[in-house]
């Protein structure tokens, strides 16, 4: 049963702006969906802060619930293969964009949305995971099955203190990869060691007026999260038949490059898309998530906050201090 009414975080629209605030909900108004979940927890991601804020054209309907992850229990299902007591996962599709998402304490989702939770993993792991925990390891995957492997050399690992990018340092480090970290907050490189970084290379090292077509063949694999121009130095600088995988925008959406890595040296440059992907891949991800990639250092990078906090919670997100992952406790 729902407890009627709930609390939610709802992003409007008004003559003022977009903002988000806590109110009331009734369960009459959650959207259409075969499976209704209490949420446990939550999470909160750059996209998200963009979303409640209004920094980014991100929500495409007014009134919507943000939050673009959510993990909980199941309390009915119309599909056969969800049952009520059930422990489920839910992140990307439209969920918090244009379909109410996790800042709720219940959520009304497809079933196709909707992923069973991995023995192994706890609703906190989950969210602590979230859609960056699996987009990194969706990325790793990605590389693995372009030849990627330890022997193979190094990993350089781009925009490294955030949410993606710390999980895969982690991620990397635990199969055995040599990972460099590139960052351009040197007082974190303590914390990115900790995570299993071997060396910490700052972006203020780069000279981007000086990067030849072709640098000297260092990188075996990349994870960018960065984009524009550290993703031109790092395609420079990769060995022959290197892999990157393509995630984050942070600097830049526009890429200026060569063609020669990809002529010369048979580089290939994998699209990450953890948004739409569908099954099998995501179970097989997820599953492999509470398995070989479960991160080390997992509950190290993880602050854990309440819904009544949410509202303060994006303006660090906006401005680049956040380091590792926000997980909202939701369950009151």
């Amino acid at each position: 049963m729902i407890e009627a009414p709930f609390i939610a975080f709802v992003i409007n629209k008004s003559d003022d702006g977009v903002q988000g605030q806590l109110q009331e909900m009734s369960p009459d108004l959650l959207d259409a969906g075969e499976v209704t979940i209490r949420v446990h927890y939550s999470s909160v991601n750059y996209k998200d802060a963009l979303a409640a804020t209004g920094a980014g054209k991100i929500i495409r309907r007014f009134p919507c619930v943000g939050g673009i992850d959510l993990a909980g229990e199941v309390v009915s299902s119309d599909d056969s293969r969800f049952r009520p007591g059930d422990m489920v996962i839910a992140t990307s599709y439209e969920v918090g964009v244009a379909h109410h998402g996790g800042y709720a304490q219940y959520a009304r989702l497809p079933a196709k949305w909707v992923v069973p939770m991995p023995a192994g993993l706890s609703a906190l792991d989950a969210m602590a995971l979230g859609t960056a925990g699996f987009t990194a390891a969706l990325g790793l995957v990605r590389m693995e099955q372009n030849g990627l492997a330890p022997e193979n050399g190094p990993v350089i690992v781009t925009g490294a203190t955030g949410g993606v990018g710390g999980l895969s340092i982690d991620m990397l480090a635990q199969l055995g990869y040599e990972v460099v970290a590139l960052t351009s907050k040197e007082s974190e490189a303590d914390y990115l060691r900790m995570l299993g970084a071997a060396e910490i290379k700052l972006t203020s090292s780069i000279d981007h007026e000086k990067v030849r077509p072709l640098e000297s063949a260092r990188w075996a694999g990349a994870v960018d999260n960065v984009g524009g121009a550290i993703l031109h130095w790092v395609l420079a600088g990769m060995k022959q038949a290197g892999t990157v995988a393509s995630i984050g925008n942070a600097a830049s959406s526009n890429l200026e490059t060569t063609l020669f890595p990809f002529m010369l040296r048979g580089v290939s440059l994998l699209g990450v898309d953890s948004g739409y992907i569908g099954f099998p891949t995501r179970q097989q991800v997820w599953e492999r998530l509470a398995n070989d990639l479960k991160p080390r250092h997992l509950a190290s990078m993880t602050k854990v906050i309440g819904l009544s906090d949410l509202p303060n919670a994006f303006d660090d997100f906006l401005k680049g201090k956040i380091k590792g992952r926000t997980v909202v406790k939701v369950l009151g």
